[in-house]
């Protein structure tokens, strides 16, 4: 068994020859389903290459690879991470606001975040460990 961890959730499936999933369970871990016009979503579609579909299986990595996302998997190919693509990830964190604080600047003239909004705020932090 392969476990496959997304953010939507953890999936544990039968995989074979890397990430080859049948299609019911690759619909399940992306969210896609397989069509003859390719992996579908509402009204979006991914083409695959027929290299990447055969006998009610799909090779999900090939299929990920295509939407632009990464992929990893582990040395025994076990597991596997399917990522979010940067579109996605940068979506994500555009409405995310930091937390506020007040520290010192190298004036030791104290900062709040909350005075900067609006402004380009660059952040550098250091830890020794």
């Amino acid at each position: 068994m392969t476990t496959i961890l997304t953010e939507s959730g953890d999936f544990t499936v039968d995989a074979s020859n890397g990430l080859w999933l049948a299609a019911a369970d690759a619909a399940r871990v992306t969210g896609f389903t397989l069509k003859p016009e390719g992996m579908c979503r509402d009204d979006q579609c991914v083409p695959l290459p027929s290299t990447a579909v055969g006998a009610g299986r799909v090779d999900v990595e090939e299929f990920w690879r295509r939407l632009g996302n990464p992929v990893l998997c582990s040395d025994d190919r076990a597991t596997w991470v399917l990522g979010a693509g940067a579109d996605d990830r940068n979506a994500a964190l555009a409405g995310l606001m930091a937390p506020d604080f007040t520290l010192p600047d190298l004036s030791g003239t104290p900062r709040t975040l909350s005075d900067l909004r609006g402004k380009k705020v660059l952040l550098v932090t250091w830890a020794s460990w």
